[in-house]
């Protein structure tokens, strides 16, 4: 019902960074997946409205979407593709380069070309980024995304990889993977999210930028296409609970598809150790195809026909991270599920409750991550360190209305949650565990799907919540 958290195995080379200056080289670590976005302090007390504007301010969602902004950018081999919907493409490799893949320690030539983002000064300096993209990435091509950034105190961050990406996993393709061992001193890489090493030190990412490269085989005329490239910056403060937000737009269901990861024990144990783990990908999946798409025949017919749900099988076995080893990469998703025609999908944080209410009001599902005692969500009947479900609608009064993949049938996905539980282990970054350890939750993580052209009511909404 969770994600699991194994040891992390040793990234075994990285590929020089195609701008000239060399990346960081993975060291040797074992570390389980990070289950926190913040750090231990309780909450000050003050009143809903000014704790959620507050919080609002402390996340900057920042991306990279029009032909424009590509303009803006630094390119080295890339061109603009115009269109309707304007993406970044390899047009013309500025090298090649050897890279070898830890996963299958295949070493092979690839060419590259790059794209480094101007400048983002977030609206508050931050201990925490997490990097997304949604991008199109034919069979043996691939992309890499670096972030390297100014700290508060004027010095410089090293270029770090926030992900290597590709839909893909066939013989001629990479494996996509995330990069331990990333550091610096003052800060470092758990798996998808930078952060801050001591944060009540005051040290704060200042600025940032992305640096993208664009990979294919030598002499390919294929090329990635990336139409989104952000970021979202935070300095959530660090609380054990949160001021209660009162109900705004409830009453409203979304008709989404219900899938549970539970019937899916034991089946391809490659991939995050089947289907116990696999909060993620069918959370995904299930909004995927509200929005109305869904794998093809053909893209199934690996799966063995006698297992139900075999999209959910599809989504594990392409958001898995094979550094991580699991299918809970959050940008590794949201990469997933923009891989589907005109959907796009961002990694980010909200304020409230009343933040998610709109979004479901303009018809816009949300997939939270929380971490939780039993004792502390009524009708879970589980605890767990580290859960994706997805927010499907309100109450009347104002209760949570939610897909829980971690329930044991399809029939059995949809739970009312009480809406005081729900947003506290959803928004809260620190907890105790059952051993009483003080240990971390999310802080507000979730991932949104929505249309590549959103209507005009889910664009202004988007808006509200920082998404652009």
């Amino acid at each position: 019902m969770t994600s699991s958290a194994p040891r992390r195995t040793v990234l075994a080379a990285a590929l020089a960074a195609a701008a000239g200056v060399a990346t960081p080289l993975a060291q040797a670590a074992d570390a389980p997946r990070r289950s926190a976005a913040g750090r231990a302090a309780p909450a000050s007390a003050t009143t809903p409205d000014t704790a959620a504007r507050r919080t609002k301010s402390l996340v900057d969602h920042h991306a990279w979407t029009s032909a424009d902004d590509w303009h803006k950018g630094t390119g080295r081999g890339t061109r603009v593709e115009h269109g309707r919907r304007p993406g970044l493409q390899l047009a013309r490799p500025a090298g090649t380069a050897d890279y070898r893949d830890p996963h299958t320690g295949r070493t092979a030539a690839w060419e590259y070309a790059t794209w480094t983002s101007p400048v983002h000064t977030p609206a508050v300096p931050a201990t925490e980024v997490v990097a997304s993209w949604n991008a199109h990435t034919p069979p043996g091509t691939w992309i890499t995304v670096e972030l390297g950034g100014s700290y508060s105190d004027g010095s410089r961050t090293p270029w770090y990889v926030m992900g290597r990406w590709t839909a893909g996993d066939g013989d001629g393709d990479i494996r996509r993977t995330s990069v331990d061992g990333q550091k610096d001193g003052r800060s470092s890489i758990s798996t998808d999210t930078f952060a801050i090493d001591d944060p009540a030190g005051g040290l704060r990412l200042a600025s940032y930028a992305l640096r993208l490269t664009l990979h294919r085989k030598p002499g390919s005329t294929l090329t990635p296409t990336v139409w989104r490239l952000g970021a979202m910056a935070s300095d959530v403060p660090d609380r054990f609970e949160v001021p209660a937000s009162r109900p705004g737009q409830v009453g409203r269901e979304l008709v989404v598809p219900r899938y549970s990861q539970e019937i899916h024990k034991g089946q391809y144990p490659e991939y995050d150790n089947g289907g116990e783990a696999w909060c993620s990908p069918t959370s995904s999946q299930m909004i995927i195809e509200y929005w109305g798409r869904k794998p093809t025949q053909q893209e199934l017919s690996w799966v063995n026909p006698d297992y139900a749900d075999p999209q959910v099988c599809h989504a594990a076995r392409h958001t898995f991270d094979y550094q991580y080893e699991g299918c809970g990469n959050w940008p590794f998703n949201a990469a997933y599920a923009a891989t589907y025609r005109d959907l796009q999908a961002v990694v980010t944080r909200l304020a409230s409750l009343n933040d998610a209410e709109r979004l479901i009001h303009a018809g816009i599902p949300v997939i939270t991550s929380q971490s939780f005692l039993k004792t502390e969500l009524d009708g879970a009947g589980y605890g767990t360190a580290g859960h994706l479900m997805t927010i499907i609608g309100f109450t009347p009064d104002g209760d949570v209305i939610a897909n829980d993949p971690a329930s044991a049938d399809d029939k059995a996905v949809r739970h009312v949650y009480r809406r005081r539980q729900f947003e506290n282990i959803w928004l809260r970054t620190k907890r105790k565990n059952a051993q009483g350890k003080v240990v971390g939750g999310s802080g507000g993580v979730c991932y949104l799907y929505f249309p590549a052209k959103p209507s005009p009511t889910q664009r202004r909404v988007l808006a509200e919540v920082g998404i652009r």
